[in-house]
């Protein structure tokens, strides 16, 4: 290899490992520290396309106190799935204010299949609805909502305008 394209090659190298790094780094960079009924967790804010559609996939722990808040530019009918999901997860999703609309414990689905494709594998994965409108999502790791007194309606202190101002 010439010392030219040794050049091109390692700055490629150095370019693409910033990137997988600035893409790791986003989402850990913005932590949001969210006390839920008690308990204080860091939550990896998240919110834009990307890194909502990316969530937990290929995650293979969650720390105990630890998860990602997921907001959205508007208030609508959620529904998340566990595609690629490694661990359970909890899920409690809020509405505009903050109030709880819908909590599920999501179990960690079997993976996609050699022979099955992407679309008979999202066929068949169960989906877990937010039940009213929510602009704010919380995964937890799994085994936190048995552990927590939190009911529908109940009230999830957040910075609500700030947050919203970050969606896109």
């Amino acid at each position: 290899m010439a010392a030219g394209q040794a050049f091109i090659f390692i700055a490629a190298a150095a370019l693409l490992l910033v990137a997988a790094g600035y893409s790791d780094m986003h989402s850990a960079d913005r932590l949001e520290t969210v006390v839920i009924a008690g308990e204080t967790f860091e939550l990896e804010v998240v919110a834009d396309d990307a890194t909502r559609r990316q969530g937990l996939m290929h995650r293979q722990s969650i720390p105990e106190h630890g998860g990602m808040l997921f907001v959205y530019p508007s208030c609508q009918i959620q529904s998340y799935w566990m595609g690629y999901c490694l661990v359970d997860i909890d899920i409690i999703f809020l509405d505009a204010r903050g109030r709880v609309t819908a909590m599920h414990e999501m179990k960690a689905e079997a993976p996609r299949r050699e022979d099955e494709s992407e679309i008979e594998y999202r066929e068949r994965l169960r989906s877990y609805w937010s039940n009213y409108p929510s602009q704010f999502a919380i995964e937890l790791k799994g085994g936190w909502l048995d552990r927590l007194d939190l009911h529908v309606e109940d009230k999830i202190e957040l910075d609500l305008e700030r947050l919203k101002a970050l969606a896109r």
